[in-house]
Parts: structure tokens; C-alpha cells; sequence
């Protein structure tokens, strides 16, 4: 397991949580280290985040922010697993 990639995947976790949110990193032997994240409120919306190389990804391989810049890549997930208000969006 890559070290960074966990801390990483740790700092968003905390502030996500701190958000009200749930986020757990999964650790599998011999493979990098993900975070699963789901609104607790929907729990239907739920997201994979990856860590690597300095940057958060979605697992589709787009970049989400740097791992440097944790509050604004929280905000975006957030943004991804809000629930809408159902008025045809």
C-alpha cells in the first residue's frame, strides 16, 4: 500500500466525515488504497475516490484536485453525491 496515497486518502476522509458524510479508505492487500464515500442521507450516492501520484481521481481516471488541496476536492465530491431537489434535473 502506498504510504502517500493513504494519507492522503485519510485527510479527505477526516474532512469529508466532518462534513457529515461517511468515508471509509479500503486497504486491500497488495493493491493501492481507495475511499469509499456515500451520503448518508441518500445512500444510494455513493463515489469511489482514488490517490495517486500528488492528485485525487475518480476511478474513470478524470482528476478531481490535488491532494494538496483537500477542502476543494471534498466540495467537489460533495457536490457529485448531493441529493437533488427532484425539479427535473
Amino acid at each position: 500500500m502506498s504510504a502517500t496515497s493513504a494519507h492522503a486518502l485519510d485527510a479527505l476522509a477526516a474532512e469529508l466525515r466532518r462534513r457529515g458524510h461517511e468515508a471509509n479508505l479500503i486497504a486491500p492487500e497488495g493493491r493501492e488504497p481507495w475511499l469509499a464515500v456515500r451520503n448518508p442521507q441518500v445512500p444510494m450516492l455513493a463515489e469511489t475516490v482514488l490517490a495517486h501520484a500528488g492528485w485525487f481521481w475518480w476511478p474513470w481516471r478524470d482528476r478531481i484536485g490535488p491532494a494538496a488541496d483537500v477542502p476543494t476536492v471534498a466540495d467537489r465530491v460533495l457536490r457529485v453525491l448531493a441529493a437533488t431537489s427532484g425539479d427535473g434535473v
